[in-house]
């Protein structure tokens, strides 16, 4: 007989998102985009190495790319600070954001992270601060602006880069507002009941799309990790045929379009989703 617990189908999502081998932002940048010139510094405390961004070409048009990245080696982890941003990461997000107004550049951003670093020096730092300017920010831009889930999108420290005209999910990522461990700690003051409340959270793609929090799916099969260049191709068209979309739209149409994407959220009936 076998005793051993079936895991959920969600639980299984959260696996593949965070597996080890999954892709990650610097892989999808040199696949999807040429010419990728990284920019460095918030010009008020220092470098993020969680957060990665510069300007890049996409088919030939300049454009600028933003994403967190997670690292896998122990150096490279510690070096891109686990992908969780302090706020020296989102304000030089601000400063490539302020770039692509000023120049008219399509923005590209790909989240991946836990959250945004929870420790003493960020918030001193003004981690709070930093995240909501980077929403104010985005809300704002004239040039479009299109987000792509990639891994794991946790909490404020994904919303930071997620605001957009349009946003996607790989079928195997996650997005939520805390982690299933954070929300089981919550509820049940144990993390053990983290697959429980993965399922409560409705963090998958199919349920996010079916609500509305993002509008597209990228199809990656049982995991990007087992295919990544066909899943980067799915993404690249993708990103082509929405970029070519958005850039058909006046930029009065494309504000008032986000604004009311972002009102409509909290109008479906979420709770049955």
């Amino acid at each position: 007989m076998n005793t051993k617990a079936k895991i959920s189908p969600t639980w299984q999502t959260v696996k593949i998102a965070r597996h080890a081998e999954r892709p990650q932002f610097l892989d999808y940048a040199s696949e999807i985009f040429t010419d990728f010139d990284t920019l460095h510094g918030d010009r008020v405390f220092g470098d993020d190495g969680a957060l990665v961004g510069g300007l890049a070409r996409f088919y030939g048009q300049p454009v600028i790319v933003v994403g967190q990245h997670r690292g896998r080696s122990t150096r490279e982890r510690i070096q891109h600070n686990f992908g969780m941003c302090n706020p020296e990461g989102y304000r030089k997000s601000q400063r490539l954001f302020e770039m692509a107004e000023r120049f008219n550049l399509p923005v590209f951003t790909f989240i991946d992270t836990m959250g945004a670093y929870p420790g003493v020096g960020a918030e001193e730092r003004g981690q709070a601060e930093a995240i909501a300017k980077n929403i104010a920010q985005l809300s704002a831009l004239k040039v479009p602006v299109i987000a792509t889930i990639l891994g794991e999108g946790g909490s404020g420290g994904a919303l930071a880069i997620g605001v957009a005209d349009h946003v996607m999910m790989l079928s195997h990522s996650i997005y939520s507002v805390i982690s299933p461990e954070g929300c089981a700690s919550i509820l049940w003051k144990t993390a053990e009941k983290a697959e429980q409340a993965s399922q409560a959270l409705a963090l998958t793609a199919d349920r996010l799309q079916k609500i509305g929090i993002v509008e597209t799916v990228i199809d990656e099969g049982e995991g990007a990790h087992l295919n990544p260049i066909k899943v980067m191709h799915a993404l690249q068209e993708q990103l082509k045929i929405q970029l070519d979309r958005l850039l058909a739209m006046d930029a009065d149409e494309r504000c008032e379009a986000r604004y009311q994407r972002l009102m409509k959220f909290g109008s479906n009936n979420l709770v049955n989703a």
